[in-house]
C-alpha cells in the first residue's frame, strides 16, 4: 500500500533513489524472524547520511545479530516532505517501506547540532511523539554521537543516549529490548534497565538545578538505580575488532565517494579546540592484517575504485606506509583524509595518488607561531612552508588550506598572519618552477566555536560584528584571482554554539523553531536564523549571554554530569596553558599529561615506549 503511494510522488521529487532503497548490500529480512527492529536515522539528506562511516558500522552490526534487524531512514528534502504530509504518508525505513511507528527502536546519529530541528521534523513525518512526556509504549528513541556529550538541549525529545562507542553497546540494547517485549514490562521499567548498560544516559532520571538567578549549578541523579554520573564507552579490544562485512552502496552519488575503513580511532595530539581529539579517545590502532584483509573484501563487495583510511590522523598510524602498499593496485587509488601538517603527509599522499584529483589539503588552523601555539597545534611555520614545497615539487597545484578565525587571544596580527603565510605560499610556487596561471589556493575560514568537554570550553564566540570585521580584513589581503576564500555566516555559528553549550531550557526554543518552519539548518538556503531568534525571545532566552560571554573556570556545564573520560581538571590546566601560549605535547610519543582517560578504563597506555599514566 505505501509502496504504491510512494510510486505516484516520486517521479515529482528531487533525486527519488533518495528513497526507494533496494542498493547493493542493503540487508532485507524475513520479518517473521525478526524479534527487535531498529531503524537508523540520520537527521540530514540520504547523500550526506550515506557518507557516514558510523552509520554503516551499525547498520552491519544489528544485521549480523539473530533476530534483529536494521533499517535506515534519512531526513526527506522539502519537496518530499511536502509530497508526503499532502499523501498522509509517514516517514518510513528503506528497506521495507514500513513507518518508523512501527518499529521497537528508532536510532539518531548526532553528528552536528545543526540537524536538531529535522529530528523533531522527522518523528512528527513518523506520527512519532516529539516529547518523550507524551510517549507511551515503543519505540523507543535514542541518540548517539558527538552531540550526546552535551544532550540537555534535546533530552525532552530523546528516551536514552548513547555515550561513546556503540559497537558493542548496541548488542546490549537489542537483548534489552528483546526481553522488554516478552516481559511485558513498562516503558518505565524498560528505561531504569537501560540506564543501567554502561555508556547509556537517560534524561527522565536526573534532574537540573538553577539557582534563583537561573544559572545552570548542577544535575542530579533522582533515581537510585541510575549511575550519578554515566560514563562514555569505549569497544574492548578495537585492535581485533571487525570491520563492517557489507558496505552499502548508494544510489544517488554521496558527499564522499568511496569506500572507507577506519584503521585507527582516537588522537592524542591535543588540539585545544577540538572535540573529537578529547571524546574519542584512548587511541587505538587496529590490526593491519586484519584492515588489509577486510579492506580488499570491501573494495571486492563495493566495486568502488577509492578506499579511505579514516581516523583523526591517519599518517600517524604505525604502519601506514605498509598498509598504503598492500591496497595499491591498477585501479584502486588509497586517500587519507586526515594529514598532518608536514612533508611526510605530503609524501603519503605522493604515494597513494588518490589526493592529486583534488589537491592537496592542509589543516594549519591559524596564522602566526604564536597562535598554534595557543590552540596547542604543535606546528611551526617551517614544516607548513617545507610541506607545501613538497608539495609543489611533486606536482601539486592546488593547495587548501584550513584556518578559524575567533580562536581564543587572537589578534588583528594573528588574521594578518593568515595572510602573510598565503604569500609565501605563492612565493614558494614560483621559486618552485610552478607553470604560471596555474596555482589555486582554497582558503577554508571557520568560525571557532566552542565546544564541550575540549580545554576552550569555557571561551566566548565571537561578536557578530567582530567576526565580520576579521572576515573582510582577510578579504581585502589576498585579493588575487587564484585565491577563493570560504567562510562560515556568524548566524551559523552563533546557533551552533548555542546548542553545543546549552541546558534543558533550550528543548522549548528548538521546539518553537521547528513548528515555524526550520528545517535543514545546516544548509545556507534553508537557515531561517530570524525563527531561531523569534523560538530564543519567545521562550525568555537570551543566548547570547550563554555563549558571547567566557566563563569562569569554577563555573557548574550543563555537560558536567556527563563523564567522557577526560578530567574536567585536565581541560582546565589546558585552558591555563593556553592562555600562557604554553604547548602540550602528543602523548603517545612523550609523556603522560593526565587527561585520566587511560586509568578511566583501566588500558595500558598506547604509545612509542613503555611508560604508565597518572
Amino acid at each position: 500500500m505505501l509502496w504504491e503511494q510512494l510510486e505516484a510522488i516520486l517521479p515529482e521529487v528531487e533525486k527519488p533513489a533518495r528513497y526507494t532503497g533496494n542498493e547493493i548490500n542493503a540487508v532485507r529480512k524475513n520479518l517473521d524472524s525478526v524479534d527487535v527492529s531498529v531503524v537508523l536515522a540520520f537527521p540530514d539528506v540520504y547523500e550526506i547520511g550515506t557518507s557516514y562511516l558510523g552509520f554503516q558500522i551499525l547498520y552491519d552490526i544489528i544485521n549480523r545479530l539473530p533476530g534483529a534487524q536494521a533499517e535506515r531512514v534519512f531526513a526527506p528534502w522539502p519537496d518530499m516532505e511536502s509530497k508526503m504530509r499532502d499523501n498522509n504518508i509517514p516517514l518510513f525505513g528503506l528497506e521495507t517501506k514500513r513507518p518508523l511507528a512501527a518499529f521497537d527502536i528508532v536510532g539518531f546519529t548526532l553528528q552536528y547540532e545543526l540537524g536538531y530541528t529535522n529530528i523533531l521534523n522527522m518523528l512528527n513525518l513518523a506520527d512519532i511523539p516529539i516529547w518523550t512526556r507524551e510517549r507511551t509504549g515503543l519505540p523507543f528513541i535514542i541518540a548517539g554521537g558527538p552531540g550526546a556529550y552535551n544532550p540537555e538541549p534535546l533530552s525532552g525529545f530523546v528516551d536514552a543516549f548513547v555515550l561513546g562507542e556503540g559497537e558493542e553497546l548496541i548488542a546490549e540494547v537489542i537483548e534489552l529490548v528483546r526481553q522488554a517485549k516478552s516481559s511485558d514490562w513498562s516503558r518505565e521499567q524498560t528505561l531504569v534497565r537501560l540506564a543501567a548498560i554502561g555508556g547509556i544516559y537517560v534524561p527522565e532520571f536526573y534532574h537540573p538545578q538553577f539557582d534563583q538567578a537561573g544559572a545552570y549549578i548542577g544535575t542530579i541523579p533522582i533515581n537510585d538505580l541510575v549511575p550519578s554520573r554515566p560514563r562514555k564507552r569505549i569497544v574492548n579490544d578495537f585492535a581485533e575488532f571487525p570491520l563492517p562485512e557489507n558496505v552499502i552502496v548508494p544510489l544517488v552519488q554521496p558527499v564522499h565517494d568511496r569506500t572507507s575503513i577506519e584503521i585507527c580511532r582516537g588522537c592524542a595530539r591535543g588540539c585545544r579546540f577540538c572535540q573529537a581529539g578529547m571524546i574519542y579517545r584512548p587511541v587505538r590502532e587496529r590490526n593491519s592484517n586484519l584492515l588489509a584483509r577486510q579492506g580488499q573484501q570491501l573494495l571486492a563487495k563495493t566495486g568502488s575504485g577509492e578506499l579511505s583510511l579514516s581516523s583523526l590522523s591517519s599518517a600517524d598510524y604505525t604502519e601506514i606506509e605498509e598498509l598504503i602498499s598492500r591496497f595499491m593496485k591498477p585501479g584502486i587509488s588509497v586517500a587519507l583524509p586526515s594529514l598532518r601538517v608536514d612533508s611526510y603527509s605530503v609524501n603519503l599522499a605522493k604515494l597513494t595518488g588518490a589526493q592529486r584529483k583534488s589537491g592537496l589539503t592542509l589543516a594549519p588552523e591559524a596564522g602566526t607561531q604564536r597562535l598554534r601555539n595557543v590552540i596547542n597545534k604543535n606546528v611551526t611555520e617551517d614544516d607548513i612552508l617545507t610541506a607545501v614545497k613538497s608539495a609543489f615539487s611533486n606536482g601539486w597545484t592546488t593547495v587548501k588550506l584550513y584556518f578559524m578565525i575567533g580562536l581564543p587571544t587572537e589578534t588583528r596580527d594573528d588574521v594578518l598572519g593568515i595572510a602573510a603565510l598565503v604569500a609565501k605560499i605563492q612565493t614558494l610556487y614560483r621559486e618552485a618552477g610552478g607553470a604560471k596561471g596555474r596555482l589555486r589556493i582554497n582558503l577554508g575560514v571557520s568560525t571557532f566555536v566552542p565546544k564541550p568537554h575540549t580545554p576552550f570550553q569555557w571561551e566566548p564566540l565571537l561578536e557578530k560584528e567582530e567576526v565580520e570585521y576579521r572576515q573582510d580584513l582577510l578579504r581585502k589581503q589576498l585579493p588575487a584571482k587564484n585565491i577563493k576564500i570560504q567562510t562560515t555566516g556568524w548566524e551559523e555559528s552563533f546557533l551552533e554554539a548555542t546548542l553545543a553549550r546549552g541546558d534543558r531550557r533550550l528543548a522549548n526554543a528548538i521546539f518553537t523553531a521547528w513548528q515555524l518552519g526550520c528545517r535543514f539548518d545546516a544548509w545556507r538556503e534553508h537557515f531561517r536564523p530570524d525563527l531561531w531568534e523569534q523560538a530564543f525571545m519567545s521562550n525568555g532566552l537570551n543566548p547570547r549571554k550563554l555563549v558571547c560571554n567566557r566563563m569562569p573556570l569554577a563555573q557548574k556545564l550543563p555537560w558536567d554530569h556527563i563523564d567522557s573520560g577526560i578530567r574536567k581538571q585536565f581541560l582546565a590546566r589546558e585552558a591555563e596553558r593556553a592562555e600562557a601560549a604554553e604547548q602540550t605535547a602528543d602523548c603517545t610519543f612523550f609523556d603522560c599529561h593526565g587527561c585520566g582517560i587511560c586509568t578511566a578504563y583501566s588500558l595500558k597506555p598506547w604509545s612509542r615506549g613503555e611508560r604508565t599514566c597518572d
